[in-house]
C-alpha cells in the first residue's frame, strides 16, 4: 500500500501497512528458524547502538507516532483481535486466557494511555548520579546505560506487545518480540503501529522485531542467542517460565506464580476490610495481582467474615476454608494443605483464620510467591511489621493488592512482574531495564602507587 492510505483500509492477516512496510519481515525459508533467529539477533544488536545513543527528543516522537497510529488502527485491531478471540473460542482456551486476549476500546485506550505516559517520564539514560571526589582528585560517579538488546516471551495478552515496545524504546534498548500463537493477528497490527512510529522518526524499525512464526522451535533458538540478546523476560503461564529458566543461556528476569494474600488485621477498619478484600480478587480474577488467599485475624473474623462470604458469593467466588473458617460460613469447601500454595487465576478464594500477625507473616512467607500481599490494619507497629517482615516484591498497607501494576505504580507500563532479587524486583518499568556503569572525570590525574 502506498504511503497515506489509511488503516481502515488495510486487511486483516496481511503484513503490509500504509508506510508499505511492517513488523520487520524476512524472507527467510521458515524450515530454517536457526539462521532466521541468528539474523534477527545480528539485526537487533546494531539497531540497539542506534537506539542507545538516541536523543530523548527522538524517542519521543516514534511513541507519539505509536499512540497517533494506534488510535487509528483502533477498527482493524479490534477485527484482527477478533479473530484471535473466536480462534481461541474454538480451541477451548480457558476463560482466563481468554480474558487476556480480549481488546476492546477500553484496552486499545489504556495501550495509547500508557505510551503517552511512558513519553512522559523522564529518559533515564545518560543520567549520572553519586558523583563524588576522591583523595585522588579524580571524580567517579555512575551512569545509567541500556541493557542492549532484550527477549520478551508471552502468552495471551497483545497489550504486552505494545507495553515492552515502548518501555525498551524509552530505556534506549532493542527488542525481540516473541507472543503467543493465540494473539498473532492482534499482535501483527500493533507491531505495524509501532513500525510506523519508529519510521517516522527515523529509527530503523529493527528496533522492535516482533517474531512471526508460530513454531515453537523459535523460542528455543532465542533463548540461545546470547551474543546478541542480554536479557530474557518472559510472562506466561507455569509451563513457560520453567522451561525459558531451564534452556535459556541467557539472565532471566521472571517471576513464576502470584499466589497472593490480603490479612486483615484484628485492628482493622472492618468496611475498609471487606472493600479491600472483595477488590484484591475480584475486580480482575485472571491476573497475578488478584489474591488466592484471604487471611483473617480470630478476633475480627466474626464481624468480617460473613460479609465478605456474601459479597463472595455474589460475584461468583467459591470458597475453600479452614475449619474455623467453616465454622462461621458453612457453606464453603473444605480447603486442603494445596490450596494455600495454588494460583487459581480464576473465581475460587482459600480463607484461613489465623491468630493474629505472627501467624500470618509465617503462612505468607511458607506459602506465597514473594509476589504481591496486603495488610488492612489501623495498628501502626503491626503494620510496619508486616511492610518489614513479608518477602514479597509488593507489600501495600490498606489497599488492594490490584494496585501492584506498573500502570498504577506510575511507570507508564511494565515488561512483567519479578520475584527476583536480582536485577530487579517488583513491576520492571524502564529503571528496571537499564543498568548502570562507572563514569570518571579527571584533570590530567595519573595513579602513584
Amino acid at each position: 500500500m502506498a504511503a497515506g492510505t489509511p488503516f481502515r483500509d488495510y486487511p486483516v492477516g496481511h503484513q503490509a501497512a500504509r508506510l508499505n512496510r511492517g513488523p520487520v519481515e524476512y524472507n527467510w525459508p521458515m524450515t530454517d528458524i536457526h539462521s532466521y533467529m541468528l539474523k534477527v539477533g545480528r539485526d537487533a544488536r546494531s539497531a540497539s547502538r542506534l537506539i542507545g545513543a538516541c536523543s530523548t527528543r527522538t524517542k519521543s516522537r516514534a511513541l507519539q507516532g505509536i499512540a497517533a497510529a494506534m488510535d487509528e488502527a483502533r477498527g482493524v485491531m479490534k477485527e484482527a483481535n477478533a479473530c484471535d478471540m473466536a480462534r481461541a473460542e474454538a480451541n477451548d482456551l480457558d476463560r482466563p486466557l481468554l480474558d487476556r486476549l480480549l481488546l476492546d476500546d477500553k484496552g486499545i485506550d489504556h495501550m495509547i494511555e500508557g505510551v503517552l505516559q511512558v513519553d512522559k517520564l523522564p529518559d533515564p539514560i545518560g543520567e549520572v548520579s553519586d558523583l563524588s571526589y576522591q583523595p585522588s582528585g579524580i571524580q567517579v560517579g555512575r551512569m545509567r546505560v541500556p541493557l542492549g538488546v532484550i527477549g520478551i516471551i508471552y502468552e495471551s495478552r497483545p497489550n504486552v506487545t505494545v507495553d515492552a515496545a515502548i518501555l525498551c524504546l524509552k530505556s534506549g534498548n532493542a527488542c525481540i518480540l516473541r507472543g503467543g500463537s493465540e494473539a498473532i493477528e492482534s499482535n501483527k497490527i500493533i507491531a505495524t503501529c509501532i513500525t510506523e512510529g519508529l519510521v517516522a522518526a527515523g529509527l530503523p524499525e529493527e528496533v522492535v522485531h516482533l517474531v512471526n512464526i508460530t513454531d515453537r522451535a523459535v523460542v528455543g533458538e532465542l533463548l540461545k542467542l546470547n551474543a546478541y540478546v542480554d536479557i530474557i523476560v518472559p510472562r506466561g503461564g507455569e509451563s513457560l517460565i520453567e522451561r525459558v529458566s531451564r534452556e535459556s543461556t541467557i539472565p532471566v528476569i521472571k517471576h513464576l506464580d502470584g499466589i497472593c494474600h490480603v490479612y486483615i488485621d484484628e485492628d482493622a477498619d472492618p468496611d475498609m476490610a471487606v472493600a479491600i478484600a472483595v477488590n484484591s480478587k475480584t475486580e480482575k480474577l485472571a491476573v497475578c495481582n488478584a489474591i488466592e488467599t484471604l487471611l483473617i485475624a480470630e478476633n475480627i473474623a466474626g464481624t468480617v467474615l460473613p460479609t465478605l462470604a456474601q459479597r463472595y458469593g455474589q460475584a461468583g467466588v467459591e470458597l475453600r476454608g479452614c475449619e474455623r473458617t467453616l465454622a462461621l460460613v458453612p457453606d464453603a469447601a473444605p480447603a486442603k494443605e494445596e490450596d494455600w500454595g495454588t494460583e487459581y487465576l480464576g473465581p475460587i478464594l482459600a480463607i484461613r483464620v489465623v491468630d493474629g500477625v505472627d501467624e500470618a507473616i509465617r503462612h505468607i512467607n511458607t506459602h506465597g510467591s514473594h509476589h504481591t500481599d496486603a495488610i488492612v490494619s489501623n495498628n501502626y507497629m503491626r503494620t510496619r511489621r508486616f511492610l518489614t517482615e513479608v518477602d514479597s516484591s509488593s507489600v501495600l498497607v490498606n489497599a488492594s493488592t490490584q494496585f501492584a501494576d506498573g500502570f498504577e505504580y506510575g511507570l507508564g507500563a511494565e515488561v512483567g512482574i519479578s520475584t527476583d532479587k536480582l536485577h530487579a524486583r517488583g513491576p520492571v518499568g524502564l529503571e528496571g531495564l537499564t543498568t548502570q556503569k562507572y563514569v570518571v572525570f579527571g584533570n590530567g590525574e595519573i595513579r602513584h602507587r
